[in-house]
């Protein structure tokens, strides 16, 4: 769970009912690089390379980068960007993944146990981001590319860039939608285009199936998803982010819809009078029931009064990646839309 929530907001009414966007449900439908350019800022381009064995795509922040055609030394920084890669058939690619400085968690504080089996990371791959950024962990590691999600500051990637020439593409969608972009992007990277189609159909498939949901909802219940909790108040999603998305997209209004914060910190005086129908909470990384239950007037909260509280793995709620899609929508449909799942 590599997310961290920069600034506090307030939420504000819920929004009425709606049908589900032409820009999910296209994406939902077409998996073809070229259509789903329109889903999210972020899209690939494939150009004739000015040098052989080179491809040009741009990254989610717009970035033009001119990289290696299926480099077989790459450094993964961001869990969302290894989930693609294992599912694409490129782990033997990675040799590096981001970490946290041991007193912090290590390997652990971004990845979880799930995750370090299933992918095989080891502590010999780790690429130090936090607290601060080591530079030594990664030109250790000899890599040809940097894949990067935004736990990377656009500083450490100019900088990767700049002094030790390694290109770095940056990729953090910001939709749904965007995240079958950024498979694209890695097809035309490694030359694995068969395989990201028949993921990106997966994908569709399941965004098409909560399209109908959707627009098929009688109504859409008030919510609370929230990845952390501390003496504050609730971590949650605002507008323009994936955990946004995602909310919409299972059918459900968030209490943060029209914050004016990307990643707000609701006080729990906010939560109480938005008073949510629903509360599903990030589990793992030490986080728990009983965690959330410290927080300032959870139990005043209706929502846990009547019982309509649910723990969901924090990486299907914080990491913009195809396991958000294929488990982490159908989970919060089924909790926003039981009638019609």
């Amino acid at each position: 769970m590599s997310l961290n929530a920069p600034s506090s907001g307030a939420p504000t009414s819920p929004a009425p009912r709606r049908q589900v966007s032409a820009t999910l449900l296209v994406v939902a439908v077409i998996v073809t690089a070229a259509v789903a350019i329109g889903a999210t800022g972020a899209y690939f381009e494939l150009r004739p390379s000015s040098t052989p064995g080179t491809v040009h795509v741009t990254d989610d922040t717009g970035r033009s980068v001119t990289v290696p055609y299926d480099p077989s030394r790459v450094v993964v920084l961001g869990p969302n960007i290894m989930d693609s890669m294992y599912r694409l058939g490129l782990r033997s690619h990675v040799v590096g993944v981001d970490c946290y400085a041991p007193s912090l968690g290590g390997l652990s504080a971004d990845y979880s146990s799930d995750q370090i089996a299933l992918w095989d990371l080891s502590s010999s791959m780790c690429v130090q981001v936090g607290p601060t950024f080591s530079f030594e962990d990664l030109v250790n590691a000899t890599p040809q590319l940097v894949l990067a999600a935004t736990i990377v500051s656009s500083q450490y990637v100019d900088e990767i860039t700049a002094t030790y020439g390694i290109p770095v593409v940056v990729l953090q969608a910001s939709s749904l939608g965007g995240i079958q972009v950024d498979v694209n992007i890695l097809a035309q990277i490694f030359g694995v285009t068969s395989t990201a189609a028949a993921l990106n159909a997966q994908l569709a498939s399941e965004l098409y199936n909560a399209s109908q949901v959707v627009n098929n909802a009688l109504s859409f219940p008030l919510v609370l998803v929230t990845y952390d909790a501390d003496s504050n108040g609730y971590w949650t999603f605002g507008p323009g982010t994936f955990g946004e998305s995602l909310i919409e997209a299972a059918g459900g209004t968030s209490i943060s819809a029209n914050s004016t914060f990307a990643y707000p910190e609701l006080s729990p005086e906010q939560v109480l009078s938005s008073n949510p129908q629903w509360i599903v909470y990030g589990t793992g990384f030490g986080l728990n029931l009983s965690y959330y239950a410290a927080a300032p007037l959870w139990s005043s909260l209706p929502a846990v009064q009547n019982g309509n509280i649910t723990g969901l793995d924090s990486n299907w709620l914080t990491e913009a990646d195809p396991t958000m899609i294929l488990q982490g929508l159908p989970a919060l449909i089924a909790i926003f839309q039981p009638g019609l799942t």
